[in-house]
């Protein structure tokens, strides 16, 4: 029984901490795209939709920044 009790906390803890990181990976995204966007409100909906392209798209995190700076500059306003 001692051992069940272990292993039940160590997959939820694990489960927790992998959620967390998740979790973060998403903010941190969201918080560059938001960045980027300044105080435009119409701007700020472009970028999250650009970010939510990127990541259907499938553009690694390394390249995630580049690629949501030069969205960025092709944003014209209407």
């Amino acid at each position: 029984m001692d051992y069940f009790i272990v292993a039940i906390t160590t997959v939820a803890g694990l489960y927790f901490h992998w959620w967390l990181y998740v979790r973060i990976k998403r903010w941190i995204d969201r918080d560059l795209a938001l960045s980027l966007a300044g105080d435009s409100t119409a701007k700020r909906d472009y970028m999250l939709s650009r970010l939510a392209e990127a990541q259907a798209s499938g553009i690694k995190r390394r390249d995630l920044p580049a690629w949501l700076e030069q969205a960025a500059a092709h944003y014209q306003a209407d």
